[in-house]
């Protein structure tokens, strides 16, 4: 039996260029009458979203919930993580395809070394569903105790 599942619905209309679809039907709701484009997922978003945010957004969260989970077990949890995801679209042998997902984290933790944060944040990295989804990508971490 799974842990979870989530759902989303998106409605396309039209040729890839000028159509455009809106998320919908999701398992939360918080997705839905999200649109998106491709105009949106290639040049300027314009208040539209794309997929690559949204994987953005899965990895940034569930990178900042793996390191809360590990801080947490090391007895330091976190005051504060701010963790950014930057999700890069480029071409690969003439395809569209996710490359990287480079990870950003600041965080706010008291009473913790440096040395014993990086190896925290290594554990974290392990933990992380949505690293290992994109293990087939370059996935970088940048963390800094703050």
């Amino acid at each position: 039996m799974s842990i979870a599942d989530r759902t989303v619905r998106t409605t396309w209309e039209g040729a890839l260029a000028t159509g455009a679809g809106t998320l919908g039907h999701g398992s939360s709701g918080a997705l839905d009458g999200l649109p998106v484009t491709w105009a949106a997922r290639t040049e300027q978003p314009g208040g539209k979203t794309s997929p690559e945010e949204l994987a953005a957004a899965a990895h940034s969260s569930c990178f900042a919930m793996a390191l809360s989970l590990k801080l947490g077990e090391n007895k330091t949890p976190p005051q504060r993580l701010e963790v950014t995801s930057t999700v890069t679209l480029d071409e690969v042998a003439g395809l569209p395809t996710i490359t990287t997902s480079k990870l950003t984290v600041r965080a706010e933790v008291a009473d913790l070394s440096a040395e014993d944060f990086a190896d925290i944040v290594s554990g974290a990295a392990a933990l992380c569903p949505v690293s290992r989804l994109f293990a087939g990508a370059e996935i970088s971490v940048d963390a800094v105790l703050v």
